[in-house]
């Protein structure tokens, strides 16, 4: 009977432990590691996808500006005042507003902000003769007279952009991780062109902010799905490169779309601001072919099971890459084969909220990205110069802004390739908390405690400080939002990726909107505005330390690997390991036990027996402590 019995039973291993066969680790949820590289990496049909995710950021670029065209504020001259009121007659002289049209802001006691002591006579005006000083003749402002009284009209079609942009951002990120990122872009740019030319032929203000809710709510769907399908597409060499070169393509839309509202001005049957709407719309009309040349996620394919859908997918690239499947050793299509008869599995972004540092992580950069939105209006408005004439404002400040961007992201490329992401953003949110923090407080010490004699130099001394602080916050703010955005693409998974970068995007969409809340208050309360959000910036410093580090990191793909993908400790961990093997422990309870090891003779040669067959590695690792009490009631 011995010979028959396996070799392994008559000479047990060595310390007494059997070995385990480990199966071999699965390729399939390794996309970065071994699906990709074994389809031809980052090749020919990758790069003709992420060059066709790139077009629409141009068009993006100028429907995101659109509105400092379409809702500009016009200087105003009353032509006919109101010929009941005692101030005023019918051969009274035209009245101009000539700072801003500060005429056509009223503030909370309906007097004109500027002029008049309260009794508001400057709107008490019958007829108005509207300029605009932004390219076009006539916009939706002039078109329906929304001046003095109609003035709040304004504001609530800026904040429908926005809120259905927040809308948008929320509810096609979840979709997109229900329904794939294919069918969601495909519906956000038919939708897109429906609202959108829809605008062009409003006949009202209402219908003119209801339409824009809608059109702002397909354009972040639209927005969401190519930044999703961008990084999807790319390895993580390529991830960053490829994000940034659409960053400045919408940065070209923003520059580009003055000269674009000129070229429509002054068209003949039809008003200017219907002809740039339409203009601006009508490129989307390049993406219907989406539909058949742009095929689903790859990677969210595998993520959720889709798995019959992936085989057809891996070949069709596998054959623009002109990589021969059939003898490719890796053994991805084998291990495919066998997964076919599994059924998809789709997850909600509700169940982040079960995982202990996901949730943490969207948290923190939801957070970073609304304060870097919302502080950048703050430097936005200390740098304008109430004292410019309103042309000069008007395109010195957009042009400004504009240029700010592009330095921003010229920045990032080196920024980000030296320091890391989190290094990154760390080191750009850091100078946005000295930039808001010195404008606020330095500027006060200025006039308080140095200059109080000189109030002109004192003045123009704050003014440049001010204008200087607001460019370098500007540029930092700007920094931190858009690595906030490509940060949560990183590091949430495939499986809710969607619906966590909507999390993300919502937010700074919350942080642009406090622009326009302002606007509606008459800036009250402006200071405190910055206040607030300074103090934000505080705390996301602290934050940002608790984030993981993704640069040349693998995607993850389910929940389970973005709960790993956590901050490295500061030790390695072989340095750990010594700090336990090496620390000083006291063992005197040991000889405190109730056994009586003099009157058990064999109690120390068990002990010793037992303590042999254990491996050095885990007894080092304890101390022995355990095992050795464990041996000891054993042998007694």
């Amino acid at each position: 009977m011995a010979a028959g019995r396996p070799e392994a039973q008559d000479h047990p291993p060595e310390n007494g432990f059997t070995p385990l066969e480990h199966p071999a680790p699965r390729l399939l949820p390794h996309i970065d590691g071994s699906v990709l590289p074994s389809l031809g990496g980052f090749g020919k049909h990758q790069k003709q996808l992420v060059v066709l995710t790139w077009i629409p950021a141009l068009f993006i670029g100028f429907s995101q500006f659109s509105d400092y065209f379409l809702l500009a504020q016009p200087n105003g001259t009353c032509v006919q005042p109101l010929a009941n009121d005692s101030n005023w007659t019918v051969s009274s002289p035209p009245v101009t507003a000539t700072s801003g049209a500060p005429a056509l802001q009223l503030k909370g006691n309906s007097t004109v902000e500027g002029y008049g002591d309260g009794s508001g006579l400057l709107c008490a005006c019958k007829e108005w003769r509207l300029e605009l000083q932004t390219g076009l003749s006539q916009n939706v402002v002039t078109k329906w007279n929304l001046v003095c009284d109609s003035a709040w009209k304004v504001h609530i079609a800026k904040f429908s952009l926005l809120v259905g942009s927040i809308f948008g951002y929320l509810v096609m990120g979840v979709m997109a991780d229900w329904f794939g990122r294919h069918p969601v872009l495909i519906l956000s740019v038919l939708f897109m062109l429906v609202f959108g030319l829809s605008v062009a032929f409003s006949v009202n203000v209402t219908m003119f902010s209801t339409l824009r809710f809608f059109e702002g709510f397909c354009l972040a769907g639209l927005a969401l799905s190519l930044y999703v399908l961008r990084i999807e597409l790319c390895l993580p060499g390529w991830r960053f490169s490829m994000t940034m070169v659409a960053s400045f393509l919408m940065v070209g839309g923003q520059l580009l779309m003055p000269g674009v509202a000129a070229l429509c001005r002054n068209w003949p049957n039809r008003d200017d601001w219907q002809v740039l709407q339409i203009v601006i719309i009508s490129p989307f009309v390049l993406m219907l072919p989406y539909v058949w040349i742009f095929p689903e996620s790859l990677r969210w394919l595998l993520a959720t099971q889709h798995y019959r859908r992936s085989k057809a997918m891996m070949l069709r690239i596998a054959r623009k890459n002109q990589v021969d499947m059939t003898t490719e050793p890796s053994g991805v299509l084998t291990e495919l084969e066998q997964e076919l008869h599994k059924k998809p599995q789709r997850t909600c972004i509700v169940k982040m909220m079960s995982t202990r540092n996901l949730w943490k992580n969207i948290v923190v950069l939801c957070v970073n990205s609304l304060t870097g939105y919302g502080i950048h209006h703050c430097f936005a408005r200390s740098m304008m110069d109430p004292e410019a004439q309103p042309t000069a404002l008007c395109h010195a400040d957009y042009y400004t802004m504009a240029g700010i961007a592009v330095a921003t992201c010229l920045a990032l490329c080196p920024a980000v390739g030296l320091m890391g992401r989190r290094g990154g953003l760390l080191t750009f949110m850091i100078i946005t908390a000295l930039a808001s923090l010195l404008q606020l407080g330095l500027l006060n010490l200025i006039g308080k405690y140095s200059l109080r004699h000189d109030t002109v130099l004192r003045d123009t001394l704050n003014r440049k400080f001010s204008v200087a602080f607001s460019i370098i916050g500007m540029f930092s703010s700007h920094a931190v939002s858009i690595l906030s955005i490509f940060f949560c693409a990183e590091i949430t998974p495939t499986v809710i990726r969607g619906g966590g970068l909507g999390l993300v995007l919502a937010s700074a969409g919350f942080g642009m909107l406090t622009a326009p809340i302002m606007e509606l208050h008459n800036q009250k309360g402006y200071f405190l505005h910055h206040v607030i959000f300074a103090c934000c910036t505080l705390l996301c410093i602290i934050c940002l330390l608790l984030l993981p580090e993704p640069r040349g990191q693998p995607l993850p793909e389910s929940l389970a690997d973005g709960e790993t993908f956590t901050r490295q400790t500061l030790l390695h961990p072989g340095e750990q390991h010594l700090l336990l093997a090496k620390s000083d422990r006291d063992y005197s309870r040991v000889h405190d036990t109730p056994l009586h090891l003099s009157a058990t003779g064999g109690a120390t040669v068990a002990a010793a027996t037992a303590l042999a067959a254990v491996p050095a590695s885990y007894a080092l690792a304890t101390g022995g402590e355990v095992i050795g009490n464990r041996a000891i009631a054993n042998g007694v």
